[in-house]
């Protein structure tokens, strides 16, 4: 099970509750408030989906603590969580819209489409994170391909015959990044969710799938799947067992994903910092912690500012990361 830095916590814990300690003479009005109304999450990808999975766990687990509001789960996919994003850019920024998502897909998508509807850096304020966690480069469980370097040695002999399954931004960048360090032309295929490629990946249309670990980890729990490695540099806390890409021959790749609290920019601080709190008593808690370890994900809690920071160290990297992959932009 992954720990958490104690300090590190503390810290993002008090900084997400101290608001709640100020007095009706020095907390703005949107504060005293909040919430005030029904809370919105919204969700970038279908129901059922491995994002939506976290989405909802969050919702059930912050609707006690939001005084008897009900919060709502708004699934808005398409565009590759462009909609999703745009949608919560343009919402009234008083903290009853919140966007849990991948702070590195918001980041990505700033370089992987020709016109991004919203500047990302400018539009949304990161609330509070939530968990680190690495895509997955996996196959179906009767693939003779028990390792990465089986895998390789497969996908050079079949060359360009060779195909694979994407639906998320990360998952198309790990696979561009795979092909590109190991010399590999398999075609992409993409589809608009992860479960829509089981059937190839089973039939062998497609030859290995990179897949989220929300996803990945619940098909391998039910057979489904086999993940062959990881995209981080070193091993996950959560999922141990599982090999990196370096350990399986393609050395190089460090794409760690992270989901995060997105509000709009300008959501007055006191209501971020509630909402920080509601996210890091979830993260921190036992419960939370067994909840993402089980999807793949390590805890990670941060301050508002800090994964502020993270996701504009995260916009300048991905526009590294589209260029070493060679990924055209979408119109």
């Amino acid at each position: 099970m992954a720990l958490i830095d104690r300090r590190q916590f503390n810290k993002a814990l008090v900084a997400g509750t101290g608001t709640l300690a100020l007095g009706a003479g020095t907390a703005p009005l949107q504060a005293q408030s909040f919430p005030n109304q029904d809370i919105r999450f919204v969700c970038a990808f279908p129901p059922g989906s491995g994002s939506d999975v976290v989405v909802r766990f969050y919702a059930e687990k912050i609707r006690s603590m939001t005084g008897g509001r009900t919060i709502i789960v708004d699934n808005k996919p398409g565009a590759g969580g462009n909609i999703a994003t745009e949608f919560v850019a343009r919402s009234k920024p008083d903290g009853h819209t919140i966007y849990v998502h991948t702070g590195s897909s918001v980041s990505a998508n700033m370089h992987t489409f020709k016109k991004p509807p919203v500047d990302a850096a400018k539009a949304l304020q990161v609330a509070a994170t939530i968990n680190k966690q690495a895509f997955m480069i996996v196959v179906h469980p009767d693939s003779p391909h028990k390792t990465l370097q089986q895998l390789t040695a497969h996908l050079k002999q079949k060359a360009d015959k060779a195909s694979y399954a994407v639906s998320a931004t990360s998952g198309r960048v790990l696979a561009e990044l795979y092909k590109s360090v190991a010399g590999l032309q398999a075609v992409e295929i993409n589809y608009r969710m992860a479960q829509d490629s089981l059937s190839d990946l089973a039939s062998g249309a497609a030859d290995f799938g990179a897949h989220d670990p929300q996803f990945a980890l619940a098909q391998v729990a039910q057979g489904r799947l086999r993940v062959l490695a990881v995209a981080s540099a070193e091993r996950l806390q959560s999922q141990p067992d599982l090999p990196t890409m370096a350990e399986g021959g393609v050395p190089g790749i460090d794409l760690v994903g992270w989901f995060a609290a997105i509000v709009p920019a300008g959501t007055p601080r006191p209501v971020i910092d509630q909402i920080a709190g509601w996210f890091n008593q979830v993260t921190g808690s036992p419960e939370g912690k067994e909840f993402l370890n089980k999807f793949g994900g390590d805890p990670y809690i941060t301050t508002p500012d800090e994964g502020q920071a993270r996701l504009l160290k995260d916009i300048e990297a991905w526009g590294n990361y589209v260029r070493i992959a060679k990924i055209e932009p979408q119109g």
